[in-house]
C-alpha cells in the first residue's frame, strides 16, 4: 500500500488550531496579570539595569532592526526575480503584500495604543500607572504608544514566508522549506521579544500579541488569496502541459513508480514506448 502525504488543508487546519491555542494562552496570561511580576524580576525602582547594555541595545536591537530592513529589501528582490521552480511570482507578491500589511497593522495599533512601556511604569521609577494595554479610553500617565511590540514585529511580520510551502496552492510542493522559514521567523521574533523585555521596553504579553496579530494577518490574507493563486497555478500547469505534449495530445500514460503507485509518463517515455513491442 502506498503512503500518501496528508493533504495541504490538514496543515492549514493544524496551523489554525495552533493559533487558537496561542490565543487562549495569551488571554489567560493577560487575565492573570503576570506582566508586572515578570518585569519586577528584571527591573528595580531605579529602572532597568540592562536597558542600555551594548549587546541588547546596539547588537540585538539596532542591529536587528537593520537586518529586518535588509530582509525586506531582499524580499522585494525575490518577488521581482524571474519565475523559478518554486513559488510563482503571484505567490511571492502575495507574501510581500502580507508582510507589508503585518508591519502596517502593528504600526497603526501602536499609534492608537494608550499603554506606556514598562520603563515608564511608576514601579520602575517612571510616571505611568500599570494598566491593561487594552485600555483605549484613558492614558496611564506616560507617553503611550507601546503596544504591541514593534521590534518583535520586525521579525514576526515575515511569518507569511512559510505559506507558499505549508499552504501551497500547487499539489506536491515540498513543505520542508516552509517549516524552516517558520522556525527561523519564530526564533528571530522570540529573540527580539526577549531582548526588549530584558531592556524594559515590552512585557511578555506584547510579544505574544504581536505574534498573534502578524500570524492572523498572514493566515487570513493567504486564505483570501488562495483561490486566486490556485487558479493561476492551474492555468500555468495546463499551458506547460500543452506546450510539452502539443495541442490535441491525449492524457499521459501511467507508468509504474519506484515509490509505489503509478506516475504519468514523460514525453520521452511515451515516444520510446511507441517503438518497442
Amino acid at each position: 500500500m502506498s503512503h500518501l502525504r496528508p493533504p495541504v488543508v490538514s496543515t492549514a487546519n493544524a496551523i489554525a488550531r495552533a493559533w487558537l491555542v496561542l490565543l487562549l494562552l495569551t488571554l489567560g496570561w493577560d487575565a492573570s496579570g503576570m506582566d508586572l511580576p515578570v518585569m519586577s524580576q528584571i527591573g528595580t525602582s531605579a529602572g532597568f539595569p540592562w536597558r542600555h547594555h551594548p549587546l541588547l541595545e546596539t547588537v540585538l536591537h539596532d542591529g536587528g532592526r537593520q537586518l529586518a530592513t535588509l530582509a525586506y529589501l531582499l524580499l522585494w528582490g525575490w518577488v521581482l526575480w524571474p519565475a523559478t521552480n518554486g513559488p510563482s511570482r503571484r505567490e511571492r507578491g502575495t507574501v510581500l503584500a502580507l508582510v507589508t500589511l503585518s508591519m502596517l497593522t502593528v504600526g497603526l495599533l501602536k499609534q492608537a495604543s494608550r499603554a506606556s512601556c514598562p520603563w515608564e511604569w511608576s514601579a520602575f521609577g517612571g510616571t505611568a500607572v500599570y494598566t491593561s494595554h487594552w485600555n483605549l479610553l484613558t492614558g496611564d500617565g506616560g507617553t503611550g504608544g507601546c503596544f504591541p511590540g514593534g521590534h518583535a514585529s520586525s521579525a514576526l511580520s515575515f511569518l507569511a514566508l512559510c505559506l507558499p510551502w505549508l499552504c501551497s496552492p500547487v499539489a506536491g510542493r515540498r513543505r520542508a522549506p516552509g517549516w524552516r522559514w517558520l522556525t527561523a521567523v519564530l526564533l528571530a521574533g522570540g529573540l527580539a521579544g526577549v531582548t526588549q523585555t530584558l531592556r524594559g521596553a515590552h512585557p511578555p504579553s506584547h510579544t505574544l500579541w504581536t505574534l498573534l496579530i502578524c500570524s492572523a494577518v498572514a493566515l487570513a490574507g493567504w486564505r483570501l488569496a488562495r483561490p486566486w493563486l490556485r487558479g493561476a497555478a492551474t492555468r500555468a500547469n495546463a499551458e506547460a502541459t500543452e506546450s510539452q505534449d502539443g495541442p490535441g495530445a491525449g492524457p499521459p500514460q501511467a507508468w509504474p513508480s519506484p515509490l509505489g503507485g503509478q506516475r504519468p509518463a514523460s514525453a520521452a517515455e511515451r515516444g520510446g514506448h511507441q517503438f518497442t513491442s
